[in-house]
């Protein structure tokens, strides 16, 4: 980035001093100016805060040095004897505590699959939060190598203290001339062109490494210009091929580095909290070859190279040995510090977070801090913490005095022991002459002078008895270290007889050993949280468009760099074997009180959970996805129990058919019976009032009246001869006058 913005410098810029900085040094007018801004700091400016921080810093080193001379039994912690017959022996007490502590602590980090699970804090950052979990892993997997990372993540804490990681990202990448072909697009004619390119554009999204190997040239040409215009189209080869200059990234991924105590200085003033430092310096080992293929580096010309060896910066801590330098220029290691911080660029009060990095005398980079969070890109952790301070303390500085003590008695036991003539042999003078003595190394029979008595002419020394004061010292020794630090390094110091020989006081003993251990992992585990929340805010910034990411052999998901933006939790996936030791036993017991009536799903969930606290991730991810095979003898049973169910429904069904149409029966038998009654009731009236019989007299007449209307209608319809027709005639008229005499 620092390149990017020197290239839009202009050329008066460059050659402008810092005269209105308020530094008139000499060496100020040679170099050229980095920046726009109105008060760029110089190397004087930062090196007074790297000289104000020394002192501190200094003392600081002083108590690291003196823990990892006691872990290591080196410089002031080994012994000093001048008398060349004395033991110089010195027990590694806290280098014996720690290999049981390396193993317990680095195990809890890498027992799990994966290291981070990223939460959303709201539901909008869901996808993102599984984003971020996915790379998040690959990264630490893959890019970071995180076995190697922990191991020395874990080690530093213990033998130093603290552990000083900075946080980077690393972009390499080169340009390339490649061939592309040239495509010529129409519209798409058919329903079957429509088809094939949503299946090539749905592809490109679900799963793009199948989209570049699988499908042909056209087909990826079409889809993507489709994306990019949003109009459907279909591609033909022309032809021609065109030459394409392209970035080829050879790597993009994060960096973790853990810093060299003796190289870091931090700003004193920030109270234990290093996001308030207001800066950190930190020197490195770099040369001329490297600073040229990183970019971001100018006035290189300007450099002394040979004056800014290792050798000429007492104060860096080098590992390079004091011997060996490369003699030409362009791989000779020098030193180089870099300034992280915050510093009023503009002179207008404002803090702007800045970097910086000079040689010697000469500035070579100057820019804003390029990271998104705008925060010094180093995480400090306590392996225990010291209030106020960004520094911790280790096992050390408890068991120093415990390895001394045990030092000092194990040498005087040893010198004891060694100033012994054991196995030496002594016999009395006169016991045996010249040829018997022979006779007697040889190991011959012999013959002793008389009045000289073998069982007393001769002596064997021995080992004196050891002083079971030494050892009792020796033992408490041991128990008091294990006691410190929480770790049972087989020795008997550390036993439940305190609590009594119960199982309560074996679980008391446990727990607090497993709780000491559980702090530590703790803060280790924040650590981790804050590096995973400064990459997870790189990887929205310096991540390419679109990186695949490949989680299983059939499975690829997309990270988006817009997805990967957004507030998230992260956690880091810890645990110690008593921790799991006791979940698991809690699961234990759950299924043995309620595994027979619980569901079969809802037990799969806590075998496979036991699986996992048990480090059996296949078994584990086995019993998940475990689905049973039916027995088919049970299933046809099943089957028929279920069919005899049916049945007994249906006839039960039957029943109740049958039972509501008997009811609608009597229903209806009631309602005649009613009817019936009615109509006695009814006809005992009218025969009580006389309207039945009028009601037959009215019928009768009716009837008679009929039925003279019918034998009139007959004989006037019955066929007459032809001389009997006028007659015919005349009786119509008379019946008609009749009828209506009868109607009245």
């Amino acid at each position: 980035m620092a390149k990017d913005k020197l290239d839009k410098l202009d050329d008066e810029e460059f050659t402008e001093t810092n005269e209105g900085n308020g530094n008139t040094n000499a060496f100020d007018l040679e170099t050229k100016k980095l920046t726009k801004w109105k008060k760029e700091p110089s190397v004087m400016d930062l090196t007074t805060d790297l000289d104000a921080s020394k002192p501190h810093h200094d003392s600081m080193v002083t108590k690291i040095n003196e823990w990892v001379n006691q872990l290591k039994v080196e410089g002031s912690a080994k012994p000093r004897n001048t008398n060349p017959n004395r033991s110089s022996i010195q027990p590694k007490l806290i280098r014996k505590q720690g290999e049981w502590r390396y193993s317990a602590l680095t195990e809890s980090f890498l027992s799990s699959e994966k290291l981070f699970t990223v939460e959303p804090r709201t539901w909008e950052d869901e996808p993102g939060s599984r984003q971020n979990e996915l790379l998040l892993n690959y990264q630490i997997d893959t890019k970071i190598r995180r076995v190697k990372f922990i191991d020395e993540y874990v080690r530093t804490a213990y033998d130093e203290g603290t552990v000083l990681v900075k946080v980077g990202w690393f972009r390499k990448s080169h340009m390339e001339i490649q061939e592309e072909p040239v495509f010529s697009f129409f519209a798409i004619e058919t329903e079957e062109e429509l088809a094939t390119l949503e299946q090539a554009v749905n592809l490109k999204t679900e799963n793009p490494r199948a989209f570049e190997e699988e499908l042909p040239p056209e087909l990826k040409a079409a889809a993507l210009q489709t994306m990019e215009t949003g109009e459907p189209v279909m591609a033909v080869f022309t032809g021609e091929m065109t030459e394409v200059e392209t970035e080829v990234i050879d790597e993009n991924k994060p960096t973790l580095d853990i810093l060299d105590y003796n190289n870091v200085y931090i700003d004193p003033s920030c109270s234990g909290d290093l996001d308030k430092a207001k800066f950190v310096i930190i020197s490195f080992e770099t040369s001329k070859a490297e600073l040229e293929e990183d970019g971001r580096y100018s006035n290189l010309d300007k450099v002394n190279f040979s004056s800014s060896t290792p050798l000429s910066n007492p104060d860096h801590q080098t590992s390079t040995p004091n011997d060996f330098n490369f003699k030409d220029e362009t791989r000779k290691r020098i030193v180089a510090y870099e300034y992280w911080g915050y510093y009023d660029v503009e002179g207008d009060g404002s803090l702007v977070p800045i970097v910086a990095t000079w040689i010697g005398t000469t500035m070579i980079r100057m820019e804003e801090n390029p990271f998104p969070d705008q925060k010094i890109p180093v995480v400090s952790v306590p392996y225990m913490p010291v209030k106020k301070s960004v520094y911790g303390e280790t096992d050390a500085e408890l068991l120093k005095d415990n390895q001394q003590i045990l030092g000092a008695v194990s040498r005087g036991l040893i010198d004891s022991l060694a100033r012994t003539a054991n196995g030496q042999r002594g016999t009395i003078k006169g016991m045996l002459d010249i040829p018997n003595r022979r006779k007697f190394d040889r190991g011959e029979d012999y013959e002793f002078n008389p009045g000289s008595d073998p069982r007393q002419g001769v002596y064997e020394h021995k080992f004196g008895e050891v002083s079971q004061s030494a050892l009792a010292i020796i033992e408490m020794q041991n128990q008091e270290a294990e006691s410190l630090t929480g770790v049972k390094a087989f020795t008997g110091g550390l036993s439940s007889d305190a609590y009594g020989k119960v199982a309560t006081g074996i679980r008391g003993m446990l727990d607090a050993s497993s709780k000491r251990e559980m702090g530590i992992l703790r803060r280790l585990a924040e650590g981790m949280v804050m590096i995973g929340k400064k990459i997870i805010a790189m990887n929205a910034v310096f991540l390419t468009e679109e990186e695949v990411i490949r989680v299983t052999n059939d499975k690829f998901v997309v990270i988006n760099r817009d997805d990967l933006k957004g507030q998230f939790d992260i956690m880091v996936d810890i645990s110690t074997p008593e921790v799991d030791e006791t979940k698991a036993a809690d699961l234990n017991f759950m299924l043995q009180t309620n595994g027979n009536s619980m569901d079969q799903a809802m037990r799969n969930m806590i075998l496979s959970e036991i699986a996992e606290l048990k480090r059996m991730p296949k078994l584990a991810h086995s019993i998940r996805n475990y689905e049973p095979q039916p027995d088919p003898m049970v299933e046809r049973m099943k089957e028929l129990e279920i069919q005899k169910l049916e049945l007994e429904n249906q006839k039960i069904m039957m029943e109740i058919q049958e039972l509501q149409t008997q009811a609608m029966l009597n229903e209806a038998k009631a309602r005649e019976t009613g009817c019936l009654a009615d109509i006695k009731d009814l006809d005992y009236v009218e025969q009580e009032s006389g309207t039945k019989h009028a009601r037959e007299l009215e019928k009768t007449s009716q009837q008679a009246k009929a039925n003279q209307n019918l034998k009139i209608t007959e004989a006037l319809l019955k066929p007459r001869k032809q001389e009997e027709i006028p007659g015919n005639i005349e009786a119509a008229l008379g019946f008609n006058a009749l009828s209506s005499e009868l109607n009245k």
